[in-house]
């Protein structure tokens, strides 16, 4: 096998057969987190400052490896399967979404070097990962409850429904009986409906809360409202997850039976 030909199977295929990640590919994935736990420290001013020498070179390191890894998977273009010339297939990549993301991870790497303050852009880093586990059975697995979510998408939709009339008629509630005494947080419908969002969700910050009886009856109801419609999704998408996981292991022991009845035959 040529050397282009492994670089192909350990960036491209990206798996071996079992669907774990090559080698080659778990490296990358050590990396990408290692440079997004260096950006994630950099932006301490008590770190940053005292070893920002030492930052730097860490980051010229990451930037030389996923320079390198963009490189090879360029390099390793036309081993894939399909027409056209060699070149042709290394533009098809660099052009497609996941030439495109490796591309942007290889700018965001050596942004720190012509951009002040880019701590913010190596959060992009996080969506390498995403495109390296497209390639293992991580990508199975997520289609799977993708298409058990697609089938509760009509559940999901009834409880998003019940949250917003739940959150219209508390703000709505708040405005008519503390408008007037409360205009700068419930003086109109949208202002109540920061309220109404926060007390729904149950985070409460304080910053808007009412003060007469009747408000302080709506507010308890909404607040209730609100974990009930937590627990109603949470329960939709647990059973979806359940359904997708138990669906994904027929199949694994069909595939299994399948094969033990090829060997017998």
């Amino acid at each position: 096998m040529t050397l282009r030909a492994r670089l192909h199977r350990q960036l491209h295929i990206g798996s071996w057969p079992n669907g774990k990640l090559t080698g080659l590919n778990v490296f990358v994935v050590w990396v990408i987190l290692a440079a997004l736990l260096v950006g994630i420290v950099a932006t301490e001013p008590a770190i940053r400052l005292p070893y920002q020498d030492e930052i730097l070179i860490a980051e010229f390191i990451f930037g030389l490896v996923f320079l390198l890894e963009y490189a090879g998977r360029i390099f390793a273009a036309p081993e894939r399967e399909g027409p056209g010339s060699p070149w042709q297939k290394r533009w098809r990549f660099i052009f497609s979404p996941i030439g495109l993301i490796d591309l942007v991870v290889v700018v965001v790497s050596l942004a720190p070097f012509f951009v002040a303050n880019a701590a913010v852009l190596r959060v992009i880093r996080l969506l390498r990962i995403v495109s390296i586990m497209k390639f293992s059975r991580f990508s199975a697995a997520m289609r799977e409850i993708g298409a058990a979510l697609r089938e509760r998408s009509y559940d999901l939709l009834v409880c998003a429904t019940l949250a917003l009339v739940l959150v219209l008629l508390g703000a709505a509630g708040l405005y008519w009986v503390e408008g007037d005494l409360q205009p700068k947080q419930f003086g109109s419908i949208p202002r109540a409906l920061w309220w109404a969002v926060i007390t729904l969700t149950t985070v409460g910050y304080g910053d808007a809360y009412p003060v007469t009886a009747l408000g302080r009856l709506i507010g308890p109801a909404v607040a209730i409202g609100g974990v009930l419609l937590v627990a109603l999704p949470t329960g939709i998408v647990a059973a979806a997850f359940s359904d997708a996981m138990q669906r994904r292991r027929e199949a694994m022991a069909r595939a299994l039976e399948e094969m033990e009845g090829a060997g017998l035959e």
